[in-house]
């Protein structure tokens, strides 16, 4: 017979082998304490009846954690559901561990989109050199507008104008910058 101990035996094996990261792993083995605390000794001594019996269980649960969202509740229902998967495919036969294939989840920015992060795409690892579009001011300007952009990695331009001067002449002063 498995037991529900056996839960947080396997979470942490699966830690230890890079099957979960060490956040799931944390957030998995919290649900299943919170889940704990409202199992029958059955239930502790079975994890095929904790399975059988999760909806009477999660109702326990929600009874016995009011300061808790419903939806923080169903989040663990959801982990522990997975851990009770993971280790029915997993756990009971560990040498099946080591065909194991996690899967992934990218994070969805707003509007659908994927958030670039420089583990996932190349492209963003050249682009970070190119994103910072001016340096720090470190020298008072009082009589003029003081411009600075990064052109390069190593190379800056700096455009000062007097504050005195008319947009005309402001755009006469620019003008041979848009040939570089």
């Amino acid at each position: 017979m498995q037991k529900f101990n056996n839960l947080y035996t396997f979470v942490e094996f699966a830690k230890n082998n890079r099957k979960y990261p060490a956040n799931t792993a944390n957030n998995l083995k919290s649900a299943l304490k919170i889940f704990e605390k409202v199992l029958t000794d059955d239930e502790l001594d079975s994890i095929d009846l904790v399975e059988q019996r999760i909806e009477e269980i999660f109702i326990n649960v929600i009874n016995s954690n009011k300061n808790k969202s419903i939806g923080s509740l169903n989040t663990y229902k959801t982990r522990v559901l997975r851990v009770l998967k993971d280790y029915q495919k997993y756990g009971a036969d560990p040498s099946k561990i080591q065909g194991w294939v996690p899967a992934t989840r990218l994070r969805q920015g707003f509007g659908g989109q994927g958030n670039s992060t420089p583990l996932l795409i190349n492209k963003d690892k050249t682009d970070k050199n190119q994103i910072n579009l001016s340096g720090s001011i470190n020298t008072p300007v009082d009589n003029a507008h003081k411009i600075e952009l990064t052109v390069q990695a190593n190379s800056r331009i700096i455009i000062l104008l007097p504050k005195d001067k008319s947009e005309k002449e402001i755009t006469l002063r620019i003008l041979p910058l848009d040939s570089l």
